[in-house]
């Protein structure tokens, strides 16, 4: 007998987690919470009310929250103020995810009594520890079940003869062969893995993409878009403030538009391996793009020069699980000190899958001093005579070292 009494459950709805709920409730003997998370997935969420029913889950113990407005504004623009990307080109779209949905699986945990926390993550990808980093950092003594490590339902195929014999529903979509692709989708990214995409060499099928038009079918007008921002967090698009997942779903609307944010990775996984992936991040491609605009403008040269340095260790740290971390919280609290003058707009372009600066400015934090920077007479601003010492000492140790090499030839 389990001495788990009671567990919450990371639940879609789908397959698996449907398997997992069954799976719980015959093999630890345990009372079994539901958590949903709607984050922008564009998906029904009340069949999995239902479902949740079906198999004897209390009314009280289904919980299905929506934290779109939390995901963007506490987790998704924190993350884009260090302008994070991974391995130079991933945006961090499922990553950022996971340490609000270990937040709300500890915090339902207690709010319910439950000692343990489950979720459908397998043992060969990212989720399982970044789910359970987190979890461990908000409660230490949680329990964490990951039936994938413990099961032997290792195929699709066992899955199917499981779900069948426990009476849970499966739908044509699997009755027929499933999906083509494992998928992930909330308000900054959808992803594709597997199945096609397990062939590095073969290129996405054009029906995979669900965002965003291909750069060929995207409009042949350009579109101009104007954001303006706040310390560092984007506020409103083209004159209209908006709330903080409002703002990322129009910047998606408006890429997808257009055939931006298209992306087929391969990445390195933290357990060892290589996978690739196929991603849409529209909203997310023109965001950071603007963001650096504005930075341009309002961050002096060194403090933008260091965040560039942390950026990768940031992204690493996010990648990896580390959200809750305290070094993740140390860096944070720099990056959003480097955000108070980061006030201003961005005009961006949006064209064939493309974001193109159009324009930008501070009215109350500009660094940009036309005087300065003219190539017309600048009025004795800048003394151009002053190069010349700046670079003779810069020049010092070089010249040295050449002097030097040049004696050892003689």
């Amino acid at each position: 007998m389990s001495d788990i009494k009671k567990a919450v459950l990371a639940y879609s709805g789908g397959l698996d987690t449907s398997v997992i709920l069954k799976w719980l409730q015959d093999t630890y003997q345990c009372e079994v919470v539901t958590f949903t998370a709607d984050l922008g997935q564009g998906e029904e969420l009340d069949p999995a009310r239902a479902k949740a029913l079906k198999f004897g889950i209390k009314p009280e113990n289904i919980f299905i929250d929506d934290l779109r407005e939390e995901f963007v504004r506490d987790f998704v623009f924190p993350m884009f103020r260090c302008n994070a990307i991974y391995e130079g080109e991933y945006l961090l779209g499922t990553s950022i995810a996971r340490p609000l949905i270990a937040k709300r699986l500890i915090e339902i945990a207690a709010l319910t009594g439950a000692d343990a926390v489950s979720h459908g993550a397998t043992g060969k990808g990212n989720d399982q520890v970044r789910f359970e980093l987190g979890a461990y950092a908000l409660n230490p003594d949680i329990k964490i079940i990951a039936p994938w490590r413990e099961w032997d339902l290792l195929s699709r195929e066992k899955l199917m003869a499981y779900a069948e014999k426990n009476g849970i529903p499966v739908d044509m979509k699997h009755k027929q062969g499933g999906s083509p692709y494992s998928m992930d989708a909330n308000l900054l990214h959808i992803s594709f893995e597997g199945r096609h995409l397990e062939d590095p060499s073969a290129e996405a099928e054009a029906s995979m993409w669900r965002w965003t038009v291909s750069p060929e079918e995207a409009p042949d007008a350009a579109q101009y878009v104007t954001l303006e921002f706040a310390q560092g967090d984007p506020v409103a698009i083209d004159g209209q403030r908006l709330a903080a997942h409002e703002l990322l779903a129009r910047l998606n609307e408006l890429g997808g538009k257009h055939g931006i944010g298209r992306l087929d990775l391969v990445e390195n996984r933290y357990v060892g391996m290589k996978s690739r992936g196929c991603y849409e991040t529209p909203g997310g491609t023109i965001l950071i793009k603007a963001h650096r605009a504005i930075e341009s403008v309002t961050l002096d040269r060194e403090v933008a020069h260091l965040k560039d340095d942390l950026m990768p260790r940031y992204a690493s740290l996010i990648y990896n699980g580390y959200w809750w971390s305290p070094e993740r919280r140390a860096l944070q609290a720099l990056i959003d000190h480097t955000q108070q003058p980061v006030n201003g707009w961005v005009r961006l372009k949006l064209y064939k899958g493309n974001v193109i600066v159009a324009g930008r400015d501070s009215q109350t934090d500009s660094l940009f001093d036309t005087t300065i920077a003219t190539f017309e007479d600048d009025a004795g601003a800048y003394d151009q005579k002053d190069a010349g010492g700046f670079i003779k000492l810069n020049a010092l140790r070089m010249r040295i070292a050449a002097k030097l090499a040049r004696r050892g030839k003689d």
